[in-house]
Order: C-alpha cells, then structure tokens, then sequence
C-alpha cells in the first residue's frame, strides 16, 4: 500500500477505498441488560426487506485528510450505481483518483465503464482476495452494524434508512474514528 501511496501523492490522486454492504430489518442481536431472572426479549419482523449501501474512504493527496462518503438504496448495487457514485466522488474529491477495492464482479464491470469514461485519470488497485480486513470500509459496517445499530429494531424499512443514514453521517464527522479504521486496517497516512 505504502509504494501506491507514495505513486498517487506523487501524481495528485487521491487513494480512495470502495466496499458495498447491507442492512435488513433483522437484528443483530449482541449481549444486552435485563433484570435478573428477566430473559431480554427482542420482538422483531419476520420480514428480509434489505437497503443496500456502497461507502468510500478517501485520503486527500496533499493534506492526506480522511473522508467518508456513502449512498443508500433499495436495490443491490450494480456497476451502473457504482459508475455513479465513482462519478459523483470525482466531483467531491476531484477528477484524478486511485481507486482500491476488491474483486468482486460488479466492481470489474464498473472499471470497464469508468476507464471507458475518464481514461488514466482513474488508477484501479485490487485487494488480495479474502482479505477483507486490509479495507477500512469494512470498518465503517461493522462498527455501524455491530456497535451503534446493535439490537436495533427498526419498526419499517423507512426506521431502518433513518437509523443506517444517521449512523453513516455521524462518521462523517469524526476523523478520529475514520483515523481508527484506517489504522486497524494496517494502513499509515
């Protein structure tokens, strides 16, 4: 990561880390509190309604400030979403950009388009395959999913979007946090 790094400073990209993910109206159930001899009981949907959520990292080259940008929708993401949200991040971040992300289909068919679309302006970098942990994204869900969406039990999907966009926002503004899964996964600014 270190030799990429360096290569996108040297060339004004910014490194920009891409993961897909998403969250249904069941519960993820973690340990609890309840009065001894009071099993805690979570009344929940039998219901599998799902949103979809594509979020990215991105590292400034020259200030190397840390950012979290996300998008939210009913359906999974297909590259026609994620050209689109790539598209939209070259409008936030700007146009030249080192993209990293993992092999998945879906990703492979995005790159097609968007080399189609901006040329060298976009750099692509893979992850090794199974190593989930090497992107900070993967972060971003979990602590979202297993921290401060933990035992929540959304009434309907629309709670569920609300829950998930103000858990993703509040990230948005703690660099401090975004610091702490970029480190964790073994990356250095």
């Amino acid at each position: 990561m270190a030799r990429h790094q360096k290569k996108a400073q040297k060339e004004g990209r910014a490194i920009v880390l891409i993961d897909e993910s998403g969250f249904m109206l069941q519960p993820v159930v973690r340990r609890t509190w309840a009065l001894r001899g009071q099993t805690p009981v979570h009344k929940s949907w039998d219901r599998h309604d799902r949103i979809s959520a594509i979020s990215a990292i991105t590292c400034s080259p020259v200030r190397m400030k840390l950012s979290l940008y996300f998008r939210l929708q009913m359906a999974n993401f297909r590259w026609p979403a994620v050209v689109s949200f790539v598209r939209e991040l070259r409008r936030h971040v700007g146009p030249k950009l080192a993209i990293i992300w993992d092999r998945l289909n879906v990703h492979r068919s995005a790159r097609v388009k968007l080399e189609r679309l901006f040329g060298d302006q976009i750099a692509f970098y893979w992850l090794p395959g199974y190593a989930p942990e090497l992107n900070p994204v993967e972060q971003v869900w979990s602590h979202t999913k297993f921290a401060e969406l933990a035992n929540n039990l959304p009434v309907d999907i629309a709670a569920l979007w609300q829950d998930v966009f103000w858990s993703l926002t509040a990230k948005r503004s703690s660099p401090t946090l975004l610091k702490a899964f970029f480190h964790h996964a073994g990356l250095t600014l």
